[in-house]
């Protein structure tokens, strides 16, 4: 167990290695031998993990839903819960912010970034399809179509943000995002009822950390996928 713990942290490491390097060179620029002196670990190590500086990319990707976020009964609040903690956690979380970066980089002709949008895509295509089995969109809305929109949406919005204040404002930008996106896909009555604000996302990640705490305190220690869903203390 101590060894797959080591192997776990050591994957970790490297990750968080190569997001800070991806987001300070852009992945062309980025090397592997900048990505080892930053992680301080041996080729042998990097490649059990990782078996290119492609594979790596995807690791980082991975990191933008690499968070469980406490179920709701609508399922819409759910979609607006991951559109807020993904914001909050693009201000406080450097693997988050190489994530989105390297999905955005267009100067990244040899990394196939699809994977990254196809991955956002779906997620929000099953809250979207959950959703509108419980009757809390319009009959009208066609989900994938939906889905694009937001994956769209938020990338623009964000962009915008980091572009004119890094990103310091970008919470109240996906809140007026979403409100003006919501009321011509939901239900009017589910709609009132949906909490859309910049404030939300303290709250859930909060609820996010007293899961993962409650987890450690019933196992005794911290499980394989704790690691991942901890949010930093200056969030």
């Amino acid at each position: 167990m101590a060894r797959q713990e080591r192997a776990i942290r050591t994957r970790r490491t490297i990750l968080e290695a190569a997001a800070a390097v991806f987001d300070e060179r852009g992945y062309t620029s980025a090397t592997i031998g900048e990505i080892l002196d930053r992680a301080g670990v041996t080729k042998g190590a990097l490649y059990f993990h990782f078996g290119s500086k492609e594979e790596l990319a995807v690791g980082v990707f991975e990191e933008q839903l690499a968070i469980t976020l406490p179920p709701q009964s609508s399922k819409l609040q759910e979609l607006v819960d991951s559109g807020l903690v993904l914001a909050r956690r693009l201000r406080s979380e450097p693997l988050v912010r190489a994530s989105v970066g390297l999905a955005l980089d267009q100067g990244a002709m040899d990394l196939d970034r699809t994977p990254a949008f196809r991955m956002w895509f779906d997620q929000n295509v099953q809250r979207l399809a959950e959703a509108k089995a419980k009757g809390e969109l319009l009959p009208h809305v066609d989900v994938a179509e939906s889905a694009e929109l937001l994956v769209g949406s938020f990338s623009g919005v964000q962009l915008l943000s980091q572009l004119r204040c890094q990103r310091q404002d970008l919470e109240r930008r996906v809140v007026v995002m979403f409100e003006h996106l919501l009321p011509s896909i939901a239900v009017p009555a589910v709609l009132t009822r949906l909490d859309i604000s910049a404030e939300r996302a303290e709250w859930v990640l909060g609820r996010v950390q007293v899961q993962v705490q409650g987890q450690v305190q019933v196992q005794g220690r911290a499980p394989e996928g704790a690691v991942r869903a901890q949010v930093p203390s200056g969030a």
